[in-house]
């Protein structure tokens, strides 16, 4: 069983190796539901973390993408495959919310542009589709060997029916739980049949500044400004020890 971290920095892939963590998925913009990270920052992850897996997700929001926006992430790919990431992790889907077999090709073959074994997984767009379970499916003739996702739901705890169905519907898939994942959850994960599972084990940082902040621009609608997410080690540690007793006791 596999254990999954969403991290934003170097330092959090290191937290993240040191406590237990199989692999990381590398972002930035967390809290906007994560976005490609920089070139510098895969090459400082890969350098001192486990095998690194880089979001590419050119902008927030929906994941419907037009052509000039599909170029660009395929421009990204190959930026982080090139700058040490192992993994991609990508997606894109039509305005009926339907998985974007052109667009997800595309992705996944920019990523395979260099040979190798540059691993390639749909992220939770596949949560937005109209049909998971049917998303899933496809996934594998596309080049892509593992899908995240919470089964349609809220979290991936609400979702296990649908993650269970993801698992029969496409064999040979590594399906990943994640989505509000909290350590209390990982047992039933595992029940349902998931290959990994996927969380962010992050906390609010403390400013480092003292005295009062000024708004910056838009960014000031957020009452948490001053500060940004780090990764907890105790979280990694627990979310490991709980996913190796789940999987013995499965």
């Amino acid at each position: 069983m596999s254990l999954e971290i969403a991290v934003t920095s170097p330092a959090g892939a290191r937290t993240a190796r040191a406590h237990g963590a199989d692999r990381v998925e590398l972002c930035t913009g967390l809290e906007l539901g994560g976005l490609t990270p920089s070139a510098a920052t895969v090459e400082a992850a890969a350098a001192v973390g486990p095998p690194v897996q880089a979001l590419v997700r050119c902008r927030p929001g929906d994941f419907v993408y037009d052509a000039e926006e599909i170029a660009l992430m395929v421009a990204e790919v190959r930026s982080v495959v090139a700058s040490g990431a192992a993994g991609v992790v990508v997606g894109a889907l039509t305005a009926e919310g339907v998985l974007d077999t052109d667009a997800v090709a595309r992705l996944a073959d920019a990523a395979h542009d260099r040979g190798g074994s540059v691993e390639v997984t749909l992220h939770r767009a596949v949560d937005q589709s109209a049909d998971p379970v049917a998303t899933a499916a496809l996934l594998l003739p596309l080049g892509v060997t593992r899908v995240l996702g919470s089964g349609g739901a809220a979290t991936a705890a609400e979702g296990l029916t649908t993650l269970a169905g993801m698992v029969a519907a496409a064999p040979g898939l590594e399906v990943m739980a994640g989505g509000g994942v909290r350590v209390e959850d990982i047992p039933a994960l595992v029940g349902a049949g998931v290959a990994a599972v996927h969380l962010s084990a992050k906390a609010r940082a403390e400013p480092r500044r003292a005295g009062a902040w000024t708004p910056l621009g838009a960014a000031g609608t957020s009452p948490d400004e001053d500060t940004h997410f780090v990764t907890d080690p105790a979280l990694v540690a627990a979310a490991r020890r709980a996913l190796d007793g789940a999987a013995r006791a499965r």
